[in-house]
């Protein structure tokens, strides 16, 4: 949507002062942005028309929207014009860390989980309850056609039955894709799984047996704790930066004082904090490993939705002896139905390859082909900075409707990628309440105590900002920041 933009009152120029007439308009500009008139995603006029509205060269606009440019209120996109940028608020404190668990716990799941998952495919419900995107974000119809097209070409696909680790054309160009991000993996290293929930399986199975003791960061994602349950492991919370990820100290004083298995993490837009390790610091995750000789299960899903210029590179980065085994999917940015997803398990490849057979045998290779095709043809790139912006400006949305209508006293994590927030409320609020009083309004949500094994984060939410914004998540929004009150 292209802005008309409000003429500014004309003011007399100093001589020789080209420097204030871009600096006036960069100023004009960014008031408008800031008082909202410029929304995030709006494209503003373009040089050509800002110049003959305001009566300057060419050379003073393209000034200016260099200024805004690198104060983080424009973006260029090639080939489209300049648009407004989501900048995410600053302005609220960020969500605390959680105290050290004094020893590890068996996992017992909670069936609201189910009831949550459940209601995110209803229609009835808005679905801030669980992270996953809107249907409306992906290329569901060039898909199909895709899928159309494979299935005619070779229509035993549909019937062949038989073991595969994975169909090599998808595996090459999944390959290719961690090699220009400066991560070398080998085609032949990759398992293909059924989304990356059976990857996170097999490499939980790989690595331990029942009894055994898992490092988890805290919050976890309720999924993990399902599936460190349903092994008879036990779960041992580390404290988490929303910022930064995994405290490292917590986490060589929790392996010191037990017998840890494995480390289960998300370095990458963790859910539901949304925190991004920095390099420096998965550097000194993986010589931690190295030191107490520990595999690392690494969940990194959500590192193709970063709202940053380049994909944060996966811990495996730094894997020089195969302990790092990396799980990952196209669950959140190309075809969740599909539920293509891998493993690159490492030193444990054999171990997963076992397990994988017994488990499910093989991933339906139709898909898979589907998956590569797109890949290899389909625009992924440019869909995925589509999907990027989309995020970036739902993030954006979300976080500055919660901050109007949520109370004061609120804290938010600030996620650089992924598409949740984690919402921290003052201490009397009790969110498993909450959402029971929000589903009479036909709002599902999340409550902070199915994060945890224990009874923690009674005051928290995670927030599923996965949704194109609309009135309808205004209004609902507002609904729960009213129902939040009164608890208050």
């Amino acid at each position: 949507m292209i802005q008309t933009l409000p003429p500014s009152p004309a003011k007399p120029a100093s001589p020789g002062s080209s420097l204030s007439l871009y600096a006036e308009l960069a100023g004009s500009l960014q008031s408008l942005i800031d008082q909202g008139t410029l929304r995030p995603g709006h494209r503003v006029p373009s040089v050509r028309m800002m110049s003959r509205q305001r009566g300057v060269s060419i050379a003073t606009v393209l000034q200016a929207y260099t200024v805004l440019e690198n104060r983080g209120y424009l973006e260029a996109r090639p080939q489209s014009g300049y648009y407004v940028r989501p900048r995410p608020p600053s302005f609220a404190p960020e969500p605390r860390m959680a105290r050290p668990m004094a020893k590890p716990a068996y996992v017992g799941v909670k069936d609201l989980t189910t009831a949550i998952m459940e209601r995110a495919a209803d229609g009835d419900f808005i679905p801030f309850g669980a992270a996953c995107p809107h249907h409306s974000l992906f290329p569901n119809k060039k898909l199909a056609r895709l899928l159309g097209s494979v299935a005619r070409r070779d229509p035993t696909l549909i019937s062949r039955h038989g073991m595969n680790w994975g169909y090599e054309p998808l595996t090459r160009e999944i390959s290719r894709r961690y090699l220009q991000g400066g991560v070398p993996l080998a085609h032949d290293e990759l398992v293909v799984t059924i989304g990356c929930s059976e990857a996170l399986n097999l490499c939980l199975r790989a690595v331990t047996k029942p009894g055994d003791t898992v490092a988890i960061e805290t919050p976890a994602y309720f999924g993990f704790l399902e599936m460190i349950e349903s092994l008879n492991l036990r779960a041992l919370e580390i404290p988490t930066c929303s910022r930064a990820g995994i405290c490292l100290d917590e986490l060589r004083e929790a392996i010191e004082q037990n017998d840890v298995k494995a480390v289960l993490v998300m370095p990458n837009f963790h859910n539901p904090l949304g925190s991004l390790m920095p390099d420096e610091k998965k550097q000194r995750l993986f010589d931690l490993l190295c030191e107490y000789d520990l595999p690392a299960i690494e969940d990194d899903i959500y590192a193709d939705t970063h709202c940053g210029d380049c994909r944060p590179k996966p811990l495996k980065a730094w894997d020089r002896d195969g302990r790092v085994m990396l799980c990952s999917s196209f669950g959140k940015t190309l075809a969740p139905s599909f539920r293509i997803g891998w493993t690159a398990p490492g030193r444990y490849l054999e171990r997963v390859r076992r397990l994988k057979f017994t488990n499910t045998m093989g991933t339906p290779v139709v898909l898979q082909k589907t998956i590569a095709e797109f890949l290899r043809d389909g625009g992924y790139d440019h869909h995925l900075r589509t999907l990027r912006r989309a995020y970036q400006q739902q993030l954006h949305q979300f976080a500055q409707a919660m901050q109007r209508y949520f109370p004061e006293g609120t804290r938010y994590s600030r996620p650089q990628g992924g598409n949740v927030i984690w919402v921290e409320f003052p201490a009397k609020v009790d969110t498993l309440k909450l959402h029971h009083e929000a589903l009479k309004h036909r709002i599902n949500t999340a409550p902070g105590a199915l994060f945890s094994v224990k009874d923690r984060y009674r005051n928290c939410l995670r927030m599923s900002c996965g949704l194109p914004w609309s009135d309808e998540i205004d209004a609902a929004l507002k609904t729960l920041g009213e129902l939040v009150k009164k608890q208050l």
